[in-house]
């Protein structure tokens, strides 16, 4: 009986220790869910050389980011540039005059990829800064600017787009037009070159006078009609000899009103992103 009695309690030790010590079980399920599409995606024109940005995704699992570029406007298939953790990147492998299409997916640790973001397609152009014109009446041989080749010149050089006059009675600067095929406008006050993204429609705003006032602080878009090529200039101090210091950009692509940033906007002709 004795016997009988020590079993159960054995028994029933162990009925406790297994009921205590039950193994959990969990299920884990693959994750086929991408990362959603990379929002406000935009791209900025420098010279040769193109900043992409757009805003960051939230989701824990999150990898990275994948680019993908196109040269080409006849074709509709895009190719993988370069794989990044953060939301910017900058293409270098580009030139000037020549337009290029991106676009960016996110990517989580399972391999999942979302679809491509909207496009961003960008012109590189030459772009200066810190170039300095004078009075023509005073300083002739350094009051004109070139944008085709970047260079001060004289005010009637031919290839002069502006020239500069400061006139001493109203003590004001003025910018004149280099002959009668350009065209120039005030866009008024500007934090930054970059404020002018795109030259405005050909039939607006353009002064009816050979000159404009120059105003510190303001960017002037600049067109050559006969060329069929766009400018613009920021003056960012008045300096001593009666002279400005400015900014400029051009686009050496004929017909092209790019300047600056340009809005993301969809490819109806998108084809499928190719794989890393």
């Amino acid at each position: 009986m004795k016997r009988i009695l020590l079993s159960l309690i054995f028994l029933l030790g162990l009925s406790f220790i297994f009921t205590g010590c039950e193994e959990k079980v969990y299920i884990v399920r693959p994750d086929h869910t991408p990362p959603s599409i990379p929002k406000g995606f935009c791209s900025i024109t420098a010279d040769e050389a193109v900043w992409l940005f757009w805003d960051e995704n939230d989701e824990e699992d999150l990898a990275g980011y994948r680019i993908y570029k196109k040269r080409d406007t006849h074709s509709d298939r895009y190719y993988h540039l370069v794989t990044v953790d953060t939301a910017a990147y900058i293409d270098y492998d580009v030139k000037n005059g020549k337009t290029y299409y991106y676009g960016v997916t996110a990517f989580d640790y399972d391999g999942n990829e979302s679809a491509l973001s909207d496009i961003a397609y960008d012109t590189p152009r030459p772009e200066g800064f810190d170039k300095i014109i004078h009075d023509f009446h005073r300083y002739p041989d350094v009051s004109g600017f070139d944008f085709s080749a970047g260079l001060v010149v004289s005010w009637d050089d031919p290839k002069a787009d502006v020239f500069l006059e400061y006139d001493s009675d109203f003590r004001t600067y003025f910018l004149w037009r280099g002959d009668e095929y350009i065209e120039i406008q005030d866009f008024g006050f500007t934090e930054s070159l970059d404020d002018i993204n795109v030259a405005p429609d050909t039939t607006i705003g353009w002064s009816n006078l050979r000159w404009i006032e120059a105003v510190l602080g303001h960017s002037y878009i600049i067109w050559d009609r006969y060329n069929d090529n766009y400018a613009k200039l920021r003056i960012t101090n008045f300096v001593r000899s009666y002279g400005i210091l400015f900014d400029w950009a051009y686009q050496v692509d004929e017909g092209n009103p790019e300047l600056a940033p340009r809005p993301p906007h969809t490819d109806s002709n998108l084809g499928v992103a190719a794989n890393e």
